[in-house]
């Protein structure tokens, strides 16, 4: 299946040399004129990759991450910053934020395709542990309604972050935030999200979501709930936003993944 890159840069002829350049290696892309298109299109089009410059009028690309990271629709999409912006300090600023990747201007179209290559890799990588997660957790038949691992299973067991991943086990059916977390535990969001990335190599925001995700085809497997409900059940509140995330996810609609582990 061809991937979908949206490139968020405010100059037009910038946008267009990447578009034409990455539609030759095989991408469909999607260009956004300025910042707040830009996150609406994520919204819209759920992208496989971001590519995204830095600074920039209106919202910058921090600015924009940050709030793509907070939408449970957006936040699992891989993200890379393109920026003259070569300090240490903006460097640490973007990965501490979420981002996968930093390309600093000038770079060849090798270097950015290189670095798209492993964004891909890396989220392919999590949707195989996502089906190797249901794989574990599905009965061979459904009349047996019990499984194997309880959900929670998912989440690390690690005495350091032991607080943080209680009050996520606790509150993920909740519209939860980075924020609500780092509070709850007295930590500021930008300390919380290194400690975790470097601990588990994962952030705040993907544990929530796979805490989300695994209760969900608990009941998909389990129940005979609507989606709509099981979409509330795991914090989401839009049935619509649930289903897209899903699918990003697992390549399947909720639906479509309960019929065929049903099976």
């Amino acid at each position: 299946m061809m991937k979908k890159i949206l490139v968020i840069e405010d100059r037009a002829e910038i946008p267009n040399l990447f578009l034409e350049d990455l539609k030759t290696q095989g991408f469909y892309t999607i260009g956004s004129e300025n910042s707040i298109a830009g996150i609406h299109r994520a919204q819209e089009e759920l992208p496989d990759l971001i590519i995204c410059e830095i600074m920039m009028p209106h919202l910058n690309g921090y600015e924009i991450l940050t709030k793509l990271r907070q939408d449970i629709v957006t936040a699992v999409i891989p993200f890379i910053f393109v920026t003259a912006k070569r300090t240490w300090t903006d460097l640490r600023k973007a990965m501490e934020l979420g981002a996968d990747n930093y390309l600093t201007k000038p770079f060849t179209l090798d270097e950015l395709l290189r670095a798209i290559a492993a964004c891909l890799e890396k989220q392919a990588t999590l949707q195989q542990w996502y089906a190797a997660q249901s794989q574990r957790t599905s009965e061979p038949s459904y009349a047996n309604t019990a499984m194997s691992v309880a959900p929670k299973s998912i989440l690390p067991s690690i005495p350091t972050l032991k607080e943080v991943f209680d009050f996520i086990e606790t509150n993920y059916h909740q519209p939860l935030t980075l924020r609500d977390v780092a509070q709850a535990v007295g930590y500021s969001p930008t300390y919380l999200t290194s400690l975790v990335r470097c601990q588990t190599g994962q952030t705040v925001y993907c544990w929530i979501i796979e805490r989300r995700m695994a209760e969900a085809r608990f009941l998909l497997l389990n129940t005979g709930q609507p989606v709509n409900k099981i979409a509330a059940a795991v914090g989401y509140p839009d049935a619509g936003h649930f289903i897209r995330h899903f699918r990003q996810i697992h390549n399947q609609t909720p639906k479509m993944w309960r019929n065929l582990h049903r099976s």
